[in-house]
């Protein structure tokens, strides 16, 4: 059997003691690879193009730009993004559901242990599930500015893809969703697909803010 290939990262963050716990955290799984380091927005964008990463970890408080706003130009440059993890001191910070909003697939907490993070980076590259799906869900409740009447996207999903996004929002992975639909993981595919397309959203962490963004949560 070949081996998989190591996870390509990338740190961006503006202090260079995170970068460096990080990356000896990181650097010493067999599986896992620090590629590149930015210590600014403008800098992540520059490094994510050069060395085109499976997964950055991104601070969303840095010079020049951002993190929204380096999430928001890596995405719209890049024909294969990397999957983008926000790392922040205080999970409930409005920063945090903006940078989600513009494409991050999730978020860490700086204070998160070793393990936790490891996991992270695995789990946000090679699976179809939702990272912490709890706290993403908090974050989006708390955050959520709601539609002053359901967009259109509601009114399109079929019953089924209503169902399938409201697994997802649970945090359930394809597998996981045809199990308790019983239906096969093929069929289970296309309704997540349907679903992204309809909602306009890149992947299952937009497809959530949505939902809750349009009150679709909430309504039976």
């Amino acid at each position: 059997m070949t081996p998989r290939a190591a996870i390509r990262i990338v740190l961006a963050d503006d202090e260079r003691m995170v970068r460096t716990a990080l990356r000896a955290i990181l650097s010493a799984e067999p599986d896992l690879e620090v590629v590149g380091e930015a210590a600014t927005g403008a800098e992540a964008v520059s490094v994510v193009r050069e060395r085109r990463p499976d997964v950055v970890l991104m601070d969303v408080r840095m010079p020049e730009i951002d993190g929204i706003r380096a999430t928001e130009q890596i995405l719209a440059t890049l024909d294969e993004p990397p999957r983008i993890v926000v790392v922040t001191t205080f999970e409930n910070d409005s920063y945090v559901y903006d940078a989600l909003r513009a494409g991050a697939a999730g978020f860490l907490l700086k204070r998160a242990e070793a393990d936790a993070l490891i996991q992270a980076v695995r789990l946000v590259s090679r699976t179809d599930t939702l990272l912490f799906p709890s706290a993403v869900r908090s974050l989006a409740a708390e955050h959520a500015r709601a539609y002053p009447a359901p967009p259109p996207w509601v009114a399109k999903l079929t019953g089924r893809e209503s169902e399938v996004l409201r697994l997802m929002a649970q945090g359930l992975t394809n597998a996981e969703i045809a199990r308790r639909m019983e239906v096969g993981p093929a069929t289970v595919k296309s309704h997540v697909a349907a679903v992204l397309a309809k909602t306009g959203t890149r992947d299952r962490t937009q497809a959530v803010i949505a939902a809750y963004e349009a009150g679709f949560m909430n309504a039976r």
